[in-house]
């Protein structure tokens, strides 16, 4: 077991539960995945894009991504139906803990001027999405080995029912949010 899932499930979910006031265990918030996509648009103009992306998000998140191909054609993007353009992961279970363990504790602090997540990112059901600007913030890339700096989307899926039980279950797992600014 993963060191945040069992943080979760010793001190955080009974937290939430009386925070929350659900009597319910079963409707304590929850992770349910966490999904890491690249968009890979320079891989229209050179072919070596896609495997290096590939091998470096394996290294990120320990699974083989799925690469994503155009659905439609696009002649202002010279783009056409089947090229490749973008890699994705869905992490669950134990690497999924695993992956937010590194990327709250070691990758989030290593950002440029980093001074916390922002609130306003929530979708309105419970979902966490942000962003990343370069990969090299992960312990598990090689600076000296990278190519091209490739930004990234990640996203959080909670089994909460609104934004406010998302984000308490995220800063209890450790995400760093911004905190509100006082008005002097």
């Amino acid at each position: 077991m993963a060191r945040l899932q069992q943080r979760y499930s010793k001190e955080i979910a009974p937290k939430l539960s009386s925070d929350l006031g659900i009597k319910n265990p079963m409707a304590i918030p929850r992770m349910e995945k966490v999904v890491v996509s690249m968009g890979l648009g320079k891989a229209l103009q050179d072919k070596n894009v896609i495997p290096t992306a590939t091998a470096e998000l394996s290294a990120i998140t320990g699974q083989k991504p799925l690469v994503c191909k155009a659905r439609m054609s696009v002649s202002n993007f010279k783009l056409r139906e089947g090229y490749e353009i973008g890699a994705k992961v869905t992490l669950r279970g134990r690497r999924m803990y695993e992956f937010m363990d590194r990327l709250i504790n070691f990758a989030v602090p290593r950002m440029r001027d980093f001074r916390g997540l922002k609130t306003s990112s929530f979708d309105g059901r419970g979902n966490y999405s942000m962003g990343v600007a370069d990969q090299t913030i992960f312990p598990e890339i090689n600076i000296d080995k990278v190519t091209a700096r490739q930004g990234m989307n990640i996203t959080f899926v909670t089994t909460a029912r609104n934004d406010q039980h998302a984000r308490s279950l995220l800063s209890e797992l450790g995400v760093p949010f911004k905190r509100p600014e006082e008005k002097k």
